[in-house]
């Protein structure tokens, strides 16, 4: 009787050391992930070679963009979007070392900050997602950055602008 008295003492023991050695690695886990952690989001449908499909649309300006009139950097932002937010500063950067009628930007939704910002730097087209632009990208995550070569075909696609063999502006 001693002996299984023992073996239940020892059983309940190990299995709270367990139990906390369990809840420490979760807690630790979970504070390594803060701030670190960076959804990539579905893969985009547009891989590198590509074609983006035809399509029309006006910038804010009022200049016409279509498939034929577009080569370079794209990008796809949307209001609320907090990657979208992060990556602005480096796009805007990219875009002016580039130049505006190498760059376009299509926003999704209601943000007048983030198409202020753009504006200077890129063709800007304010859209929803299921617009002409986004159609022809197949594009339904933000953000999405996009090379694209003379030929109208995908270079390079991404969600951050490190997924793209671009220069960092000077």
């Amino acid at each position: 009787m001693p002996y299984l008295t023992v073996a239940v003492v020892l059983i309940g023991v190990l299995c709270v050391l367990n139990l906390l050695l369990t809840l420490s690695l979760i807690r630790r886990i979970r504070q390594l992930g803060e701030g670190n952690v960076q959804h990539a989001g579905p893969p985009l449908a547009l891989g590198p070679g590509s074609p983006i499909g035809e399509f029309a649309a006006v910038t804010v300006d009022g200049e016409p963009v279509s498939h034929d009139s577009i080569a370079g950097l794209v990008g796809f932002f949307s209001a609320g979007c907090e990657p979208c937010h992060k990556l602005l500063p480096q796009f805007v950067a990219h875009a002016r070392a580039l130049g505006r009628q190498n760059v376009l930007a299509v926003v999704a939704g209601d943000e007048a900050e983030m198409v202020a910002a753009l504006t200077p730097v890129a063709r800007v087209i304010e859209e929803d997602f299921d617009g002409p632009v986004g159609g022809a990208f197949r594009n339904t995550w933000t953000p999405a950055v996009y090379l694209l070569g003379s030929d109208h075909r995908v270079v390079a696609a991404g969600g951050r602008l490190e997924d793209l063999p671009v220069a960092s502006p000077a």
